[in-house]
């Protein structure tokens, strides 16, 4: 990215203030940054544990896999997710609050005993699995967040910064050159006026 300058005090002023503003955010994008890492990290390794959870609690419940058979299919299922947003380094994230479920009515008498049970291990399974796609949801989002402060910090530490440094050493260099340049014509004005003089004081 090339910076636009002028060779002039303004231009270098405003290169000054752009650059003071970029040096003063970078520490905060850095510690977005590793911030936004770490946090996408714990929810990659939380949907991971619950995924994990879920394995675990199907392989417990084999033993009913005979059972399952007499099971209605239809009998619960998820009528919503109800989910909240949380704030993780400014960013809005998804959260799981509540999943609710519909229960069709059944009877206790007429029904296995284990029925009743069965709705309870099901609802278990169906947070595991819910919660854990909000953790991956929830990740994404916060992976995508911290690419994008990345890209940033590598923007302002390796292309503004020394960018705006070099076009304020240039400018500097350029109004010193300017400088010397006009005091050394001042100089040779001044001994040629001399000159002048001296030579109208001969005659």
């Amino acid at each position: 990215m090339a910076i636009k300058f002028q060779f002039n005090k303004t231009s270098m002023n405003e290169l000054n203030k752009q650059l003071k503003v970029r040096l003063r955010a970078l520490p905060t994008l850095k510690n977005k940054e590793s911030a936004l890492r770490v946090m996408a990290k714990l929810a990659k390794d939380r949907s991971q544990q619950l995924q994990e959870e879920l394995e675990e609690a199907l392989q417990s419940y084999s033993y009913m896999s005979g059972l399952w058979n007499e099971f209605e299919p239809n009998l619960i299922s998820v009528d919503d997710v109800i989910l909240e947003t949380v704030k993780v380094a400014g960013i809005k994230t998804p959260e799981l609050k509540e999943v609710i479920y519909s229960v069709k009515p059944f009877n206790t008498f007429s029904k296995p005993m284990w029925y009743t049970e069965g709705v309870e291990i099901l609802k278990r399974l169906a947070q595991l699995g819910i919660e854990s796609e909000v953790c991956i949801e929830k990740a994404r989002i916060l992976d995508f967040q911290r690419k994008k402060t990345t890209q940033k910090v590598n923007l302002y530490e390796k292309v503004q910064i020394p960018g705006y440094k070099e076009a304020i050493r240039k400018i500097k260099r350029y109004m010193e050159d300017e400088e010397n340049l006009s005091k050394a014509s001042q100089k040779i004005v001044k001994s040629r006026h001399q000159i002048e003089e001296e030579e109208e004081k001969e005659q």
